[in-house]
């Protein structure tokens, strides 16, 4: 699989999981809510072992910024709010961080 894909499955894994957080302990939802985030984060934590890299760190740190364009993603989509000029600055600033970790020659 390719790491791009890895990573953005592992985004919307993560999101969802801590969405269930948010709307079990914020919007009042039934704690059977945590069920299927629970089941999510560790999917998520399992999708980021499948990118070739000799060290996590560096999956990790890579994993960063396309966290956060997702974030926004689900910002827009799910929760119906258009991220704003500052969302997206920081967000491509934040995705050019993980294109020089993820290109970067080793």
């Amino acid at each position: 699989m390719q790491p791009i894909l890895i990573y953005a499955a592992a985004a919307l894994a993560e999101i969802a999981g801590c969405f269930s957080f948010w709307a079990w302990l914020r919007m009042d939802k039934s704690i059977l809510w945590l069920i299927p985030g629970i089941a999510a984060l560790a999917v998520f934590a399992w999708l980021l072992t499948l990118i070739d890299s000799e060290a996590a760190g560096r999956a990790y740190a890579a994993y960063g910024g396309i966290y956060i364009a997702a974030s926004l993603l689900w910002l827009w989509l799910a929760e119906g709010v258009a991220p704003d000029r500052w969302d997206l600055t920081g967000a491509g600033i934040a995705m050019a961080g993980a294109i020089v970790i993820l290109a970067g020659p080793r």
